[in-house]
């Protein structure tokens, strides 16, 4: 018998451009379907995430509500930045919603997307003259991840993974159970090669690494994500990393409102907000659809 197509969007997300930033397939459920089915999906677009959108019927809520799931390549992951993004991009720019708020019921618990108008001086130009009808970001709002003391004993193995680099700091997030290391700039996390083999023998799950951005830069600080035990290398843009790195930077730079670059190959930049008082961190950014289709299967 024939399965009903289920409909699915590619979005690269934190970015304006098509084929920058990260990739995400957005797959749209009548019903939440097999956990063994989503990963085998999730296998077949390899890419650093697929996840599952179902809409949640009746809810108490005042803003409409879906279910959400992510899947990297090889295993589902308890928090995305880029997909959710990508999640609310889908279902803001088809019309699947009504309203400029979404909220997701994920495995870390409601999380929101607001829409908010992009008001750079470039875009409030452009709409003035009715050249731009779109011009808007995405809001996420995202628990702060702790990141606690790191097992010196430890970092001669993360500093081998990381080519021999110099460490400045390095630290242990919970519960996603990452490692943050910061290097002694913005420019030697750019220039870093990763020894994959050597990553995959750390502790934990994966490597955050960042550095200040120079003095001159637009950005104020540069990260970069390697999971090879997730099946992703480089994570082009990690959302859910600046979770972490924002409460660092804020110590370190005294503020509380950044612009991040994500510098891996595909490039990336996340606006961020960290809300001290309640512990949550805002990360904004565009996304640009690149294709749609359907599973058949």
């Amino acid at each position: 018998m024939a399965k009903t197509p289920i409909k699915y969007y590619l979005v690269d997300a934190f970015t304006d451009s098509a084929f920058k930033g990260n990739p995400a397939a957005v797959c749209l459920l009548e019903e939440e379907r097999d956990k063994k089915w989503m990963q085998a999906v999730a296998a077949e677009f390899n890419i650093s995430q697929t996840c599952y959108l179902t809409r949640i019927p009746n809810s108490t809520s005042p803003n409409t509500r879906f279910r959400l799931r992510w899947f990297t390549p090889v295993t589902e992951v308890k928090l995305c930045g880029h997909a959710t993004l990508a999640s609310a991009h889908t279902l803001f720019t088809n019309g699947l919603v009504n309203s400029n708020i979404i909220e997701f019921d994920t495995l870390s618990g409601i999380l929101t997307a607001t829409k908010v108008p992009d008001v750079s001086p470039t875009n409030v130009s452009e709409v003035q003259n009715g050249g731009v009808t779109d011009c808007f970001l995405i809001e996420l709002n995202f628990p702060t991840v702790p990141a606690i003391d790191f097992n010196s004993a430890e970092a001669s193995l993360v500093s081998k993974a990381l080519n021999d680099a110099p460490l400045i700091d390095v630290k242990r997030t919970t519960p996603a159970d990452d490692i943050f290391v910061v290097l002694p700039s913005g420019k030697s996390v750019i220039e870093m090669e990763p020894r994959f083999d050597d990553i995959l023998k750390c502790p934990g799950r994966g490597l955050i690494v960042s550095g200040a951005a120079p003095p001159d830069s637009e950005f104020d600080f540069i990260s970069r994500f390697f999971c090879p035990k997730y099946g992703i290398k480089e994570d082009p843009v990690c959302g859910s990393a600046h979770c972490a790195l924002a409460p660092y930077w804020s110590q370190k730079l005294g503020k509380l409102d950044f612009v991040a670059h994500a510098a891996s190959p595909r490039g990336g930049i996340v606006k961020i907000h960290l809300d001290e008082q309640n512990q949550r961190v805002l990360l904004r950014g565009k996304a640009v659809m690149v294709m749609e289709g359907s599973i058949l299967v």
